[in-house]
């Protein structure tokens, strides 16, 4: 590979987990530091997970491998391995199963499920001068956007920043354990509340004296979850990408280095509070401020960087707020729909002892117990799916056949039909027997109250777009309104460095002279 003279030397791609596009639309007036002069950059805000599997590790596997998740192998968080000893059967995707003693809460992280090369793997492959580093927030965000063959990769356990098992710590990851550490370890405050977000800082009820929409983010010491759904948690994760890109010298060594960073907190967020509330308002605020100071920091050094954002998956608010603003259709999934109640009840009917199905509240896939008899299976196949669609909140139920034998959509992935978004995130190998999914606006949380209050995992387009940001000095700004896919973010940050990408999902965008031309 011979990289074109003006090639950046250094790229930095950013997830904001769960960062729709609905809410870059809404909130982008007010943006004033990071996200402003991405805003000056190339602006696609109608980009696509296209597929169905708006989760976090699907939406992850796109971003920097260039495919869908039908070809990532990564077709959820976790999945049913009805092969694998352990009680469950539930395998997570950033997890290597194989280990003795490992457990679905227990895990030893890895990217052996990744079935692709992430682009840092191929620069390095093209060039083993290339420095490849991720950090996130979340382990399953840092893995599949760094891939297999990385020089550092971190992530937040809960206790310190955590790496793929067998290797040395540096110092910087050091200091900012020490740092997070010491941070979570003090109350804090209440944080100012931007004069923007005023409107929204409204009490919603979620059953009983409970409410949301109004907390302003002060904690008490050493509460670990109310960390984690703060500003403070992403301003963490970006200390420690900034300490390594510093520490490093990325960007100044012989080949061009890639940094990704996983921004997890608006997910936190946004699960906990909803994505309508003052809460998401702040954490949006103080985010844009915190990438800000990560451009400055990059500045400073001096590297002619590219950098590009997106996210993992939109999301969906919390169904009591929405229900006030007359979305009328807003409203929470029957409990009997969890496959483990429905199987329960199939098996009453049949006279069938052992547990039928297996799989977690829809949307999503539905697996059927390979314990049973060939003409077992056939029955409660049919009962199953008979059962889903007589349920009024299901959409559709779809076959594993039926999506195997649907060709891979092409075209605006606004046009694509429910089934064709399934096959975009479809893998014979780990998919399940059954995708059941939920109507519009059916929170696919039973219960407000009890822990998270809104979610995604939808076929539909409020969890599907995501906006799509490419900045780099002297490149003339422009917004594009027509749609794209997050897979196409690969090949266009490859043609910037001259790197062929050949069999990707995605296309190369053409980003004018000084970001990538597709000619």
């Amino acid at each position: 590979m011979v990289p074109p003279k003006d090639a950046p030397k250094l790229i930095v791609a950013i997830s904001v987990d769960q960062f729709s596009a609905d809410l870059l639309a809404k909130n982008r007036a007010y943006f004033t530091d990071g996200f402003a002069r991405l805003l000056k950059g190339a602006v696609f805000p109608s980009g696509y997970q296209s597929h169905a599997a708006t989760e976090t590790c699907p939406g992850h596997s796109t971003i920097l491998t260039g495919y869908r998740p039908a070809n990532t192998g990564i077709i959820a968080n976790s999945w049913t391995d009805q092969a694998t000893p352990r009680p469950g059967k539930s395998v997570y995707c950033a997890e290597d199963e194989s280990v003795p003693g490992s457990s679905a809460s227990n895990y030893t992280v890895s990217a052996k499920h990744l079935k692709v090369p992430t682009l840092g793997e191929r620069m390095k492959a093209a060039d083993p001068r290339t420095r490849v580093v991720s950090v996130a927030g979340k382990d399953r965000a840092a893995v599949m956007m760094g891939g297999h063959n990385v020089d550092e990769l971190w992530w937040w356990d809960g206790k310190a920043f955590a790496s793929y098992a067998g290797r040395t710590e540096p110092a910087v990851v050091t200091r900012a354990t020490a740092a997070t550490t010491a941070l979570l370890a003090m109350a804090q405050p209440a944080l100012e509340m931007p004069a923007w977000c005023a409107s929204r800082d409204k009490a919603v009820s979620i059953g009983g004296d409970k409410t949301v929409g109004t907390w302003h983010f002060d904690r008490a010491a050493g509460d670990t979850r109310a960390f984690r759904a703060s500003p403070a948690y992403d301003a963490a994760v970006i200390a420690l990408a900034a300490g390594l890109i510093q520490d490093m010298k990325l960007g100044q060594g012989p080949a061009t280095d890639i940094i990704s960073i996983g921004a997890s907190a608006t997910d936190y967020v946004g699960h906990s509070f909803g994505t309508d509330g003052a809460e998401i308002c702040i954490q949006l605020a103080n985010l844009d401020a915190t990438l800000g100071g990560l451009f400055d920091i990059l500045d400073r050094t001096g590297v002619d960087y590219e950098v590009v954002l997106t996210a993992d998956h939109g999301g969906n608010d919390l169904p009591e707020r929405e229900i006030t603003q007359g979305i009328t259709e807003a409203q929470r999934v029957d409990v009997a729909l969890a496959p483990a109640v429905m199987g329960k009840s199939i098996g009453e009917k049949l006279g069938i002892a052992t547990p039928l199905l297996f799989g977690d509240m829809p949307n999503g896939d539905v697996w059927i117990s390979t314990a049973l008899t060939t003409e077992q299976r056939k029955t409660v196949l049919a009962e199953t799916i008979a059962r889903y669609k007589a349920m009024p909140q299901v959409a559709t139920v779809l076959t594993g056949k039926q999506i195997a034998a649907t060709p891979m959509p092409k075209g605006p992935p606004e046009t694509w039909t429910v089934i064709q978004r399934a096959r975009a995130s479809y893998d014979p190998t780990r998919s399940g027997d059954l995708l059941v999914f939920l109507k519009s606006r059916v929170t696919a949380i039973p219960v407000a109250g009890t822990g998270y209050v809104a979610t995604h995992g939808s076929p539909y387009d409020y969890d599907r777009r995501v906006p799509i940001l490419f900045w780099r000095k002297g490149m003339t700004g422009f917004e594009h309104a027509g749609s794209i896919e997050t897979v196409d973010i690969a090949p266009t940050l490859a043609r910037t460095i001259g790197l062929p990408v050949p069999g990707v999902d995605g296309k190369c965008l053409d980003l004018g002279a000084q970001g990538s031309p597709c000619r």
